[in-house]
């Protein structure tokens, strides 16, 4: 399973290539100001709207795999608390 900061080095990867891709797009493409600017809030929306589901999905996953790793924690302390009884 891929690390949280692997994750999120993953998305500021992912975030910086989108935004020089539209500024690149935006330089090499002849249209109007009011046509560009509805093109970068669609494309904003969008990018963000992708970005946003990925975080939410992390989150469930790191949530879950905590979960796990409590869970686990608490069975091995009872054990251990068990052993020590006798």
């Amino acid at each position: 399973m891929e690390s949280t900061e692997g994750r999120s080095n993953g998305a500021a990867w992912f975030l910086s290539g989108a935004i020089v891709g539209v500024a690149i797009a935006m330089l090499v493409t002849p249209k109007s100001g009011k046509d560009s600017r509805q093109y970068l809030a669609g494309k904003g929306k969008e990018t963000l709207g992708e970005t946003g589901k990925n975080f939410v999905e992390s989150s469930k996953e790191l949530f879950e795999h905590g979960r796990q790793l409590v869970n686990d924690a608490a069975e091995l302390f009872e054990r251990g608390r068990k052993l020590v009884k006798g």
